[in-house]
C-alpha cells in the first residue's frame, strides 16, 4: 500500500479518516473501562477499591506499551515521509524485540512487587488479597499486552487505522462479553470474582494480538521487520509522559487514604469516568501522530500545522460536551461505581470542579501528540512533567493541607490552565526550531 496519500489527499478529509476509527476503538475502549468497574463495583466497595489501587501500576505497565509504541510509530512514520524504506523496516524489528523484552521485564517486576505496593495504601486485608487476585492474573498477561501495542503502532504508522479499529473492538467487547460471566459465574463459566475481571482483562488482550497476527498474513503491509533500528529516544520520553499518571494517582492515593477511603475510590471513578472524554481525544491524537510524522520526515510544513489546528479543534469539541455532561449529570455517573450516597455526593462535588480544567487541557493533549508525531519526545515530556508534577502535585498537597481534602480537586483544573500555557509555548517555539 502506498503511504504517499498522508501527504496529499485535503487536511480535514484526511485526519477524519485516520481519527474516526481510533475514536470510535477508543470509545469502545472507554466503554470497557466503565462496564469493567461497573460489575467490579456489584462485588464490594472494597473490590473496586482494590481496583483503583492497582491501576496506577496497570496504567504504568500500559505507558511502557504505548510510550514506546509511540517512538515505533513516529520513527516508521518520519522515516516513510523523507523515503528511508530500509530504515523504517529496521526501526519496526527492533521494536518488536524490545517490546517482548519489556514485557517479560515488567511480569517479573509488577508481580514481585505488588504486595509491597498495596500494602503502602491500605491497612484492610480483603482489599489487600483482592488486589493481589487482580494484579497476578492482570500482569501475567504483560507480554500480550506489548506486542499487541507494537502492531497497533506499526499499522498506524502506515496508516492502516481500519485494522487497528477491528484488532482494538475485537478485545474491547471480548472483554466486555467475559467481564459477567467470569465474575459472576454465568451458566458453564466459575464464579471468578475480581479474578474473573482479571481474566476477562487479559483475554481481551488475547483477541487483540490475535487480529493482529492474523491481519499480517492476510493484509501485509509494506513495512517488513529488519534487525536494526533505533527508538528510544522517541520511546523513552512518550513512556514517562504516560507513566507519570501511575505516579500522580499513586501520589493523590497516598494524600488522601489519610483522611478517607471514600476519597481514593472518588479518585478512581474520575480515572474510570475521564476515559471517555481523554481516550477519543487520543484517538483523534493517534490519527495525527503517523499523518504528522510524515508530513514532517516530507518537508510538508504547511500541512504540519493545519494538521495541528483540526486535532486541537476537534479535541476541544470533545471536552466541551464533556464538560457539559459532568456538570448535569455528576450524581448518575457517580452512582453507577457506589451505592453509598457520601460518596456519590463526594464524587459528583469532584466532578464538577474538576471538569473546569476540560476543555483548556484540549491544548496540552493535541501539543504533546504533535510533538511525539514529530519526534520531540523530550519536548512532550516538559509537558507532561507539568501536568502531572510540578504543577498538580505541590497545588494538591497545598490545597488538602490548608483547605481540606474536599478542596484537593481544584488542584485538576488550575493545572490545566498552567499547562496549557506551557504546552502551547513549547509546541510554538519547537516549530519555529525545525
Amino acid at each position: 500500500m502506498n503511504e504517499t496519500f498522508m501527504k496529499e489527499r485535503p487536511i480535514v478529509p484526511l485526519l477524519a479518516s485516520m481519527a474516526l476509527p481510533m475514536v470510535l476503538s477508543m470509545l469502545v475502549n472507554s466503554l470497557y473501562n466503565i462496564v469493567d468497574s461497573f460489575f467490579v463495583a456489584q462485588i464490594s466497595e472494597e473490590a473496586m477499591t482494590a481496583l483503583s489501587l492497582v491501576y496506577p501500576v496497570q496504567n504504568f505497565i500500559n505507558a511502557v506499551a504505548i510510550g514506546f509504541g509511540v517512538g515505533i510509530n513516529a520513527v516508521i512514520s518520519i522515516c516513510l515521509g523523507s523515503g528511508d524504506h530500509r530504515r523504517a523496516e529496521k526501526a519496526a524489528a527492533h521494536g518488536l524485540a524490545l517490546s517482548l523484552l519489556h514485557g517479560a521485564v515488567l511480569t517479573g517486576g509488577s508481580i514481585a512487587l505488588m504486595p509491597l505496593f498495596l500494602s503502602r495504601f491500605t491497612g484492610d486485608g480483603a482489599v489487600l488479597e483482592m488486589g493481589l487476585q487482580y494484579s497476578n492474573i492482570v500482569f501475567a498477561f504483560s507480554v500480550v499486552i506489548m506486542a499487541g501495542l507494537f502492531y497497533e503502532k506499526l499499522f498506524q504508522a502506515v496508516g492502516r487505522m481500519k485494522i487497528t479499529m477491528t484488532a482494538l473492538l475485537a478485545g474491547c467487547i471480548g472483554n466486555i462479553i467475559l467481564d459477567p460471566l467470569l465474575i459472576f459465574g454465568v451458566g458453564p463459566f466459575p464464579e471468578l470474582g475480581i479474578s474473573g475481571a482479571a481474566l476477562a482483562t487479559g483475554l481481551g488482550q488475547v483477541f487483540t494480538l490475535l487480529v493482529y497476527l492474523a491481519a499480517c498474513r492476510l493484509f501485509p503491509i509494506s513495512v517488513k521487520l529488519r534487525r536494526e533500528g533505533f527508538l528510544y529516544a522517541v520511546g523513552v520520553p512518550a513512556i514517562l509522559n504516560l507513566a507519570l499518571p501511575s505516579l500522580l494517582i499513586s501520589a493523590l492515593n497516598g494524600l488522601l487514604s489519610a483522611y478517607a477511603q471514600s476519597y481514593v475510590v472518588v479518585l478512581g471513578i474520575y480515572y474510570k469516568l475521564q476515559t471517555f472524554l481523554y481516550l477519543p481525544a487520543n484517538g483523534i491524537v493517534q490519527g495525527l501522530r503517523p499523518l504528522i510524522g510524515y508530513n514532517y520526515g516530507a518537508g510538508e510544513q504547511i500541512r504540519v500545522r493545519k494538521l495541528y489546528n483540526a486535532t486541537l479543534i476537534s479535541s476541544g469539541a470533545i471536552m466541551a460536551l464533556g464538560t457539559v455532561i459532568c456538570l448535569l449529570w455528576a450524581e448518575p455517573l457517580m452512582a453507577l461505581f457506589s451505592d453509598q450516597s457520601a460518596t456519590v455526593q463526594a464524587g459528583a462535588h469532584a466532578l464538577r470542579i474538576i471538569c473546569a480544567g476540560f476543555l483548556i487541557s484540549a491544548v496540552s493533549v493535541t501539543s504533546s501528540g504533535a510533538l511525539e508525531g514529530l519526534g520531540k519526545g523530550a519536548q512532550s515530556l516538559v509537558i507532561s512533567l507539568c501536568r502531572y508534577v510540578l504543577v498538580i502535585l505541590p497545588a494538591a498537597f497545598l490545597l488538602c493541607r490548608t483547605l481540606g481534602p474536599d478542596q484537593v480537586w481544584h488542584a485538576f483544573w488550575i493545572t490545566e490552565v498552567v499547562t496549557a500555557g506551557a504546552a502551547f509555548w513549547v509546541y510554538r517555539n519547537t516549530l519555529r526550531r525545525t
